[in-house]
């Protein structure tokens, strides 16, 4: 089973080039999570609404229309899906879709980013806490995989200047205090748990500055699993052949 996460940077524009096709042709995905969807349903097209093949799941921010959400799509029918973790001020900005199935919770996620502001980055951090103890206790009943942009880098090797980044959310101590803590507490980073030391492996690059044409970028987008699923981890990808968002497709094969 391929799972794959995508920070689309917007679906509907993905539609109106061969973007989407070529992803679903080139990725092959039986289950995907995509994140920043700026969209709610009523806005998408078809294809983009009920690709063939899947069952489609979307939460859209509820505070302007336009900002953050995230979908789910999957060829296997979830045995239940959660929307949020219940928790007004994290769930009204639709970030969270969490689907069950026979032997794991699925969750995908677009994790805030800290950058506009002290206010913002306080919110972001206590996001990440709400979030580890919601996935804790969906970790009392199955095993647990959580994937999307954490809009985190881990480690120094995982951008491109982390010394220029020092200062900067994205890169700050607290922010990666928090990857450990989720690692402490049983989860295991996949791409770093088959490449502990593969450099220049990133999954956003700035447009503006066409950083990607340099490969100058960050690992934002991260598949997680809790440490029992570790055997079945076959393979874990990032997929810079595809195009189409600042960020690319990143997959673990189960």
């Amino acid at each position: 089973m391929r799972i794959v996460s995508w920070n689309v940077n917007g679906l509907r524009s993905l539609g109106k080039n061969n973007y989407w096709q070529d992803f679903l042709k080139i990725i092959k995905p039986d289950i995907f999570c995509l994140q920043e969807t700026k969209a709610s349903p009523e806005q998408l097209s078809n294809e983009l609404l009920e690709p063939a093949g899947y069952s489609s799941f979307f939460s859209s921010s509820q505070m302007k229309k336009g900002y953050s959400g995230v979908a789910l799509y999957s060829k296997v029918e979830p045995l239940s899906i959660i929307y949020g973790m219940n928790i007004k001020e994290f769930d009204q900005e639709g970030r969270i879709i969490a689907a069950q199935y026979e032997d794991f919770w699925l969750l995908g996620v677009y994790f805030p980013n800290g950058g506009m502001s002290q206010e913002r980055l306080d919110y972001k951090l206590r996001f990440y806490d709400a979030f580890l103890e919601f996935i804790e206790k969906l970790r009392k009943q199955k095993p647990v995989i959580f994937c999307g942009d954490i809009n985190t880098a881990h480690e120094e090797i995982d951008l491109a200047h982390p010394h220029l980044n020092e200062g900067n959310s994205g890169f700050l101590p607290e922010e990666r205090a928090w990857i450990d803590e989720v690692i402490q507490a049983g989860y295991i980073d996949t791409f770093r748990y088959k490449y502990p030391s593969r450099s220049a492996a990133y999954s956003y690059w700035d447009l503006r500055t066409r950083a990607r044409d340099r490969n100058d970028g960050w690992r934002l987008d991260y598949f997680f699993v809790s440490n029992e699923l570790a055997r079945k981890i076959k393979r874990v990808e990032i997929h810079t052949e595809v195009y189409g968002s600042d960020h690319c497709p990143v997959s673990v094969t189960l």
